[in-house]
Formats: C-alpha cells, sequence, structure tokens
C-alpha cells in the first residue's frame, strides 16, 4: 500500500509541481502586482467570502462518495444521479444563504455582481470535485492526478494572453481575472464529466430520493466541518475587509503573506485526496493503517518544518522578491503564516485518518471551538494590529486545532510515539535549528543560505533516521 500511496503521490505532486507554482507565482502574483494591493485585496475578500459557505453545496458529499465507491466500485451508477440532484438543490441554497448575508454586512451593487460570478465558480469547482472523488474512488489515481491541474493550466493559458499578448487595448482588470477562471472550470467539468461517463452503467442508474435522504443524513457532519474549517482557515480577509476602514488595503497585504501559506497547503491536500480512499479501504479490511500513516506523515511534516524555517530566515528577502509593495508588514505576516503552516500539515494527515474512520463527531467539536478561538481573537488583534492580527489569530488556532487532532488520534488508534522516534526528531530539529543560527550569521547571498538550510536539513532527516533511503526504495519496488 505505501508502494501505490508512493508512486501515485510522486506524479500527483511532479504535475502540481509543474502548473501550480506558475499559476501561484507567476499568474496570480502578477495579476495583484498589476492591479495593486487595495483592488486585489477587494477580489481576494470576495473570494473568501465565497469560500466560506462553499461547503453548503458539497455537505460532505464528495468525502462520502470517495470513501463508498472506494469500497464498492458499483455504486458509481446508483449513487451518481442521486447526488447531481441534491447538489444542484444544495447550489441553490449556496447562492441564496450567501446573496442574503451580502446584502446583511453591506456589501455594495459592484462587489455583489463580482460575487455572483465566484459564486458560479465555486459552484462549477465543487461539481468538479464530487466528479473526481468518482474517479479517485475507482483508484483512477493517475487520470486524477491530470485533472488536478486541468482547471489551472486552462487559467495559466487564458490569464498569460490577457497579461501578456497585447490582445487588449486597456489595463488588466481583476474581472478578467474572475472570468478567466470561470472558462477553465467550465471546460474542466466538461472533461471530468465525459471520463466518469465510461464508468456508469446506464441501465443500472435509477432516481431514488430515499437514497438521497439517507446520503444527505450520513454526509451533513462531514459538510459541517468543512464549513467550520473554511471558517477558521479564510475568515481572516473578510473580517479585515470589513473592520477596517482600509479594509481592502489590509485584507491585500494579508494576501501577500497567505499566498505561500495556500501555496504550500495545495501538497497536504495532495496527499489528503490519495490517503483518504486509502485510509478507508484499509480500515474497511481490517488492515493495520500505522505504516502508511506513519510515512505519510513524516514526508509531509519534514518539508513543512524545513521550509517553515528557512523561508522564516529570509521572510522579508522573499516578500522583496514577490512583491512592488507593502514589503515589510507582508514579511512579517508571511513569517507567522509559515509557522501555521506546520501545524496545517499536522491536522492534515490526521484529520483524513480521522475522517476515513468517521471520527467526524469530535473532528466537528475541534472544529467548532477553532472557529470560536478565530473569530474571538480576530475580533481583539484586528482593530489594534490590523492584518498582523489576523495572522497571530490564524497562527493559534492551527496550533489548537493540530494538537488536539493529534491527541484524539493517538487515543483512537493507539499510535503511541516510541522514545526512538521522538529522539530522532529532536536530533533533526536541533541540525535544522542549529543549521539556520549559523547560515543567518553569515554575509552571502539569501538564496545560498536558503539553499543550504533545506540541502542540511534534508540530509539531517535522513541522518537522523526519521526516514531511510530503504524505506523510500522499498515504497517505489
Amino acid at each position: 500500500m505505501k508502494r501505490k500511496f508512493l508512486t501515485n503521490l510522486t506524479l500527483l505532486i511532479l504535475l502540481n509541481l509543474l502548473v501550480k507554482p506558475f499559476w501561484v507565482f507567476g499568474i496570480d502574483l502578477t495579476v495583484q502586482n498589476t492591479v495593486g494591493a487595495s483592488e486585489y485585496g477587494f477580489y481576494f475578500s470576495l473570494l473568501s467570502f465565497s469560500l466560506l459557505l462553499n461547503i453548503v453545496q458539497d455537505m460532505g458529499i464528495a468525502n462520502y462518495n470517495n470513501r463508498n465507491i472506494a469500497r464498492n466500485h458499483d455504486l458509481i451508477s446508483k449513487l451518481l444521479p442521486n447526488i447531481l440532484i441534491l447538489k444542484l438543490l444544495l447550489a441553490l441554497a449556496y447562492f441564496s444563504i450567501s446573496l442574503i448575508i451580502a446584502v446583511i454586512i453591506g456589501y455594495h451593487w459592484f462587489q455583489v455582481k463580482l460575487l455572483l460570478i465566484l459564486l458560479f465558480n465555486q459552484f462549477l469547482n465543487s461539481m468538479n470535485i464530487y466528479m473526481r472523488s468518482n474517479i479517485s474512488g475507482l483508484q483512477m489515481f493517475r487520470t486524477d492526478s491530470l485533472l488536478s491541474v486541468t482547471d489551472r493550466l486552462l487559467m495559466i493559458i487564458i490569464c498569460s494572453i490577457l497579461l501578456w499578448g497585447n490582445v487588449t487595448s486597456s489595463p488588466f482588470r481583476i474581472e478578467w481575472f474572475v472570468y478567466a477562471q470561470t472558462a477553465a472550470y467550465f471546460i474542466t467539468s466538461v472533461t471530468i464529466l465525459l471520463i466518469v461517463a465510461r464508468h456508469i452503467n446506464f441501465s443500472k442508474i435509477t432516481i431514488d430520493f430515499s437514497v438521497t435522504q439517507n446520503m444527505f443524513r450520513q454526509s451533513y457532519p462531514y459538510a459541517l466541518l468543512g464549513l467550520l474549517m473554511i471558517i477558521y482557515y479564510r475568515t481572516d480577509s473578510v473580517m479585515l475587509e470589513r473592520i477596517l476602514p482600509d479594509g481592502k488595503t489590509q485584507a491585500g497585504i494579508y494576501a501577500q503573506g497567505f499566498r505561500i501559506l495556500d501555496a504550500a497547503s495545495m501538497l497536504g491536500f495532495l496527499f489528503a485526496g490519495i490517503l483518504l480512499p486509502m485510509f478507508a479501504k484499509m480500515i474497511k479490511q481490517n488492515e493495520n493503517t500505522w505504516q502508511l500513516f506513519r510515512f505519510s506523515f513524516l514526508l509531509l511534516i519534514i518539508p513543512s518544518i524545513i521550509g517553515a524555517i528557512a523561508l522564516n530566515l529570509y521572510r522579508f528577502e522573499v516578500m522583496d522578491l514577490l512583491y512592488k509593495a507593502h514589503v515589510e508588514e507582508a514579511g512579517a505576516i508571511f513569517g507567522i503564516l509559515m509557522i501555521s503552516y506546520i501545524f496545517v500539515s499536522i491536522s492534515i494527515i490526521t484529520g483524513t485518518l480521522l475522517t476515513a474512520n468517521g471520527n467526524i463527531r469530535k473532528l466537528n467539536i475541534i472544529a467548532i471551538f477553532s472557529v470560536l478561538i478565530n473569530v474571538i481573537l480576530n475580533l481583539i488583534l484586528i482593530p489594534r494590529y490590523q492584518a498582523m492580527g489576523s495572522a497571530v489569530a490564524s497562527m493559534i488556532t492551527q496550533f489548537f486545532a493540530a494538537l488536539f487532532q493529534l491527541i484524539w488520534l493517538i487515543k483512537i488508534f493507539k499510535f503511541y510515539p516510541r522514545l526512538t522516534t521522538l529522539t530522532q526528531f529532536m536530533i533533526f530539529f536541533s541540525i535544522l535549528i542549529l543549521t539556520g543560527i549559523l547560515v543567518s550569521g553569515l554575509d552571502i547571498n539569501w538564496y545560498y543560505g536558503f539553499f543550504i538550510i533545506c540541502f542540511t536539513g534534508s540530509l539531517a532527516a535522513f541522518a537522523s533516521r526519521l526516514l531511510t533511503f530503504r524505506e523510500i526504495r522499498e515504497s517505489l519496488l
């Protein structure tokens, strides 16, 4: 199972490394530098708002479908038509609730118009995620890997033409960025639908509302979890834009620091997309999940720690390389958010195993407290510290969520860390910190310093035997 995980993960990461970094740092970043922090902050806060209630149109259906298709491939013909009906009804609710809240909190007409398009984009993206859950549930990981980058690849092509193709006489506008996403999501939706259709036995398709009702009852806990998680992950920019007089600019500065965290988190979600059906299948067959959990956990957490430390040491240099304005403010925020990334990585792996095991109630309890912590801290810190206050609130919230998910996982699965593993981790961490201290005192170009820290950290992971070449080699054979 480790071999299947590692080979498919390698393909998935390679494809995403080829496409998504250029999207984040070539297109998305260029758009922000082109339109300015205020205009991009306006878009970023609306995007975050559209994501807050996005789970309403999913209701945990993708995870529910993924787990069930992974356990029984024949269910796809029975579940698909009923799920599509349910998703259309949920999408209507998503649009209605979002627009009502937008009016209540005071969005003006221009914001509402752009929000409508963003809501439609989220509808298309939600459909793509659900349809892809059928593909990953069928264990077609290579196809799913290709589809995972299709929308971003199309967005890169469209936005590149608009930004650098000299096809327009007027300067690039933020609305064009949103329209490009709409076109890319739509083309991807059609592609995925055609692939899934090949695996459906149309003679077995029936509409059964009892199936839909049962599905809703089983999936709504997953939906609640998704809603709570997106609130404490994305509410910061919305609160910044609404609370502060210069909210658009502060949201734009926060977006500068948040961009790399968001891009790095994509790596963790790639892990989760492959691990969820694998864990679900192993648990059903009463197989021990420890080896796969340990292996995947270390593969994600080790780069997370190395990256967080290296990027913190050179946080201002990184921001100066990427942005034209607000470098000092964004650099301080970026450093805090990269510490949060370590906790995000822990939550992704532990949360995936707990989800596969059906421990949604415990995850929802943790998420409820995380939302309360995040909102309260934002209300306290934003008026005084502005965007930096949101970054600190995010870090504390992510730490709380990761800690308690880890505690519950240890209690449920009896995955007690061995003294040997803890010692190995302390050796790795000590070498990494010592390297960071020594390199930061050298009068060298920061590029070299960054490379030395990352390279030494990688060697330390193997030298401490947290990871071994033998384990990786056996996973590939």
